[in-house]
């Protein structure tokens, strides 16, 4: 086996692979990857704090299923672990929506880049959700669908699942696309 001092210089797929069965090479990813994924996940929860908790659970994540992962054509670990990153932030930040009163679509899909309740509103509530309106009916329905019973619905993964007769992970993946174009096209 080579010392920690030899892992530096390795890539990470190797890294991550030799961590399952000598954890301490972990910490070599999470030295190589820590302040960008803390400068990502404040992007998305605008929050110190949150983005601290949001980076910690995603590390924890990539390391449980690290046996898991497979290099293959296009997929790097980077790009993996990216995806683990930016999953746990947008299910941290819904989280955080829901246990506030006033819960707001817009909030969501902005990522708190505009705060609607700041006193410098840039647009009014309504203003806001028809120009959310105007992009979810560019998206194909099965998209806009789901995001529009989660967010504006507020209805649970199991019963849209069960209302548009798919999977929990199908539903998930669905959301996931939804968010990923919806911000494409309102950024647009």
């Amino acid at each position: 086996m080579k010392s920690p001092k030899n892992w530096q210089e390795e890539k990470d797929e190797a890294v991550l692979k030799a961590s399952v069965n000598e954890p301490s090479l972990f910490k070599i990813l999470v030295d190589r990857y820590r302040e960008a994924f803390l400068r990502k996940a404040k992007t998305v929860v605008r929050n110190e704090d949150a983005a601290e908790d949001v980076v910690q659970e995603a590390f924890v994540k990539i390391y449980r299923n690290a046996p898991r992962f497979k290099k293959r054509e296009g997929i790097e670990f980077k790009s993996w672990a990216y995806k683990v990153l930016m999953n746990t932030s947008f299910t941290h930040y819904a989280k955080l929506q829901k246990t506030r009163n006033d819960v707001s679509y817009a909030d969501f899909l902005q990522y708190g880049e505009r705060d609607i309740d700041d006193g410098e509103n840039y647009l009014s509530r309504q203003e806001m959700r028809n120009s959310i309106e105007t992009v979810l009916v560019k998206m194909p329905l099965p998209l806009a669908s789901a995001l529009r019973a989660y967010y504006f619905d507020d209805k649970s993964y199991k019963d849209i699942a069960a209302q548009h007769n798919i999977t929990l992970s199908a539903l998930k993946l669905r959301i996931f696309r939804g968010k990923r174009l919806f911000r494409k096209l309102f950024e647009a």
